[in-house]
């Protein structure tokens, strides 16, 4: 019999186990694609349900801050296999005056608001890091309070997310990170229409602008996410949800 780490095991029971949770897997992607949910059986005799979206965002934006938190403990949470693409959508472009004036065009000699941390974020993309310095210009500026369109913020987060500096600092300086904003904010208006962040865009063309209140709390974050999705994806006939609030 085989010995693994000092232990004695028994093949026949591992490979009983590894045949019920086969049947358990094909079993649930059975049932799931009976009843036309999207699961992942990658999780031994659990099924997890995958959800694919577009997320249109912009640094500088609270509720996209609350809603990247929501994502991470759902994440962490191990019960949906979410798979996220999240897209660049300036804020200071859909607000500006001037029809002729775009956030990816003006000169670098023009202060932006937010649009240093999408370059950067595009400058960690070109490194395969795009997830390890996401998450920490969202809390730079929104837990921190640092201001992410100083070069020296962004530089020292990206030291800390294990970016190569030479190389980071190089691809900041190049224009062409600009391109990616470009893109994106022309689809999410041309495309989906957005007017803010943050904006899910779901694969069946479902799209929602969502606030949260605050950031959910780890018991409450998986059921405010199931049933934004439920809604959000599902319920297109739901045009608007918007809580009066009364005055003081």
């Amino acid at each position: 019999m085989p010995i693994q780490d000092g232990r004695q095991t028994s093949s026949t029971t591992t490979d009983a186990a590894a045949n019920g949770s086969s049947r358990s897997r094909k079993s649930g992607a059975i049932h799931a694609q009976l009843s036309g949910i999207s699961v992942s059986t990658t999780r031994v005799g659990v099924l997890v349900e995958a959800i694919e979206f577009d997320l249109f965002y912009d640094y500088t934006c609270p509720f996209v801050y609350r809603a990247a938190e929501m994502l991470e403990v759902v994440k962490e949470s191990g019960e949906r296999e979410l798979h996220v693409t999240w897209k660049f959508f300036s804020l200071a472009q859909v607000n500006a005056n001037d029809p002729e004036w775009t956030a990816w065009g003006a000169p670098d000699s023009e202060t932006v608001r937010g649009r240093l941390a999408f370059r950067a974020a595009e400058a960690a993309r070109r490194q395969d890091a795009f997830e390890s310095l996401h998450m920490p210009l969202l809390l730079a500026r929104h837990r921190d309070r640092e201001d992410i369109d100083d070069p020296g913020v962004i530089k020292r987060l990206a030291g800390a997310a294990g970016l190569d500096g030479d190389r980071f600092g190089a691809d900041l300086a190049d224009r062409r990170t600009l391109e990616a904003l470009a893109r994106d904010h022309s689809e999410a208006r041309a495309k989906h229409g957005v007017f803010g962040t943050p904006t899910f865009v779901f694969p069946n063309g479902a799209a929602a602008y969502v606030r949260l209140a605050g950031v959910p709390s780890k018991e409450d974050a998986l059921r405010i996410f199931d049933r934004l999705v439920d809604i959000a994806r599902g319920e297109q006939s739901i045009l608007e949800i918007k809580r009066p609030v009364a005055p003081v």
